[in-house]
């Protein structure tokens, strides 16, 4: 599947392999960040118990990593719109690798800590410039149904990692979790660099002085329509991730499950996020973007309110806790897709940069969720429900903002030509 040329879109090279090659690699990219966290938890106490250190101090393992991601995630797509894809890419694989062999070998936890923070730096590189790559090779039906096969085989990723890591640690020990890591990263590093292309030329790069740096970072933040649709397409997702940021008071506390049992709630939401990739995959082309959007967001909405609704006057139970994540995620996962093409498509001459504070706003506004929200709305799972509610209604304002300026615009334009 190549993109067919237009006035518009004109790919610099074309895809010869077949799609789904392609997005299993952009996939295994963009999935090493979640595989970089879910692997070692199960091994906490195991680590703690090698490096003699506390579970405090093991935390800033955690925090470090998170750092270091969000730090890098503004200037990873800035690096490639100067330098190129594949060099951005080959560098974060290294980096990750070596991070990684620090990570096995470290035997004090501030070693550890270093080469956590080392991780987060570097792993974001795939997140970001994957998307880039994607709107560089296609046009937009076809770069559609490319980012929900990536979402797909991305979703995956969440429901393995802990799996691996949990056999890994009770193999091996925890040190084998992160020489896997960097086994991981050298083997998609030599893939990458047998199959994915340069997918962008010397004339499309953009100076890497501050002075133009600076001016294209205000160029994108300053855009009204970029950040209407990065709210659209960041802040619904947390309202799925808010039962997941809450699953020990939610299953634990209020429904009373074991431990063992929190892995459905995991496994129904990953399968809602594939459900709604697939389902994105297939209306590409089909119907217009901004009814699939339309779509997701009725899903979403009509879900999470009946869900709110249901729980101000019921008691919960595992079914009617679990079952509106997997629906919620469906409903997210097939808009957006299209949003983030849109997204985009704002800044056809910095699609690295673009990705790059597309992921970071995204990232905050799942910190601040994870900081601020989830503690309060954990408290009763009708909480949960409202909060859940109240974040995919913001992201519906923000996308009906932004149609609203669009249709502005457009009659303004008309209006002009009348004059005329």
């Amino acid at each position: 599947m190549s993109a067919p040329p237009n006035a518009e879109f004109q790919p610099a090279v074309t895809w010869h392999r077949p799609v789904w090659v392609l997005a299993a690699l952009l996939a295994t990219l963009s999935s090493l960040g979640p595989f970089a966290i879910d692997t070692y938890l199960p091994a906490f106490e195991g680590i703690a118990q090698g490096l003699a250190t506390t579970p405090v101090h093991l935390q800033q393992t955690l925090s470090g990593y998170l750092a270091g991601f969000s730090v890098m995630m503004l200037f990873h797509g800035a690096l490639s719109d100067s330098f190129g894809r594949r060099p951005v890419v080959f560098v974060g694989l290294a980096v990750f690798a070596l991070a990684s062999v620090v990570c096995a070998t470290a035997s004090h936890v501030g070693v550890l800590i270093a080469g956590r923070v080392l991780q987060g730096m570097s792993c974001g590189a795939g997140i970001v410039v994957g998307r880039a790559i994607v709107r560089d090779l296609f046009a937009a039906v076809h770069a559609q149904k490319l980012m929900s096969q990536i979402t797909l085989f991305f979703g995956a990723a969440p429901a393995i990692a802990p799996i691996i890591g949990g056999w890994l640690f009770a193999g091996f020990g925890w040190r084998a979790i992160f020489w896997f890591l960097a086994l991981v990263a050298v083997s998609v590093l030599v893939l990458a660099a047998r199959t994915l292309p340069e997918t962008l030329p010397p004339e499309r790069r953009q100076p890497f002085t501050p002075l133009a740096l600076s001016r294209g970072y205000w160029q994108v933040v300053s855009d009204k329509r970029f950040l209407l649709l990065t709210l659209a397409a960041g802040v619904p997702f947390n309202a799925m991730f808010v039962f997941i940021l809450s699953a020990p008071m939610l299953l634990g506390h209020h429904l009373k499950l074991a431990p063992t049992q929190f892995f459905w709630l995991f496994c129904w939401g990953i399968s809602g996020i594939m459900g709604g990739a697939w389902a994105s995959g297939r209306l590409a082309g089909r119907i217009p973007r901004e009814r699939q959007v339309r779509w997701g967001f009725g899903i979403l909405l009509v879900v999470a309110f009946v869900n709110t609704l249901y729980h101000a006057f019921v008691p919960a139970n595992v079914f009617s806790a679990i079952l509106p994540v997997g629906l919620i995620g469906f409903g997210w996962s097939m808009l957006a897709p299209c949003v983030t093409l849109l997204v985009l498509d704002r800044f056809p001459e910095r699609l690295g940069l673009a990705s790059s504070l597309q992921a970071c706003l995204a990232s905050l506004s799942n910190a601040i969720v994870a900081g601020l929200v989830a503690p309060i709305a954990m408290a009763s799972v009708a909480g949960l429900a409202l909060a859940s509610f109240v974040l995919g209604f913001a992201g519906w304002a923000a996308w009906k903002l932004y149609r609203m300026d669009v249709r502005r615009v457009i009659r303004s334009e008309q209006q002009a030509q009348q004059d005329s």
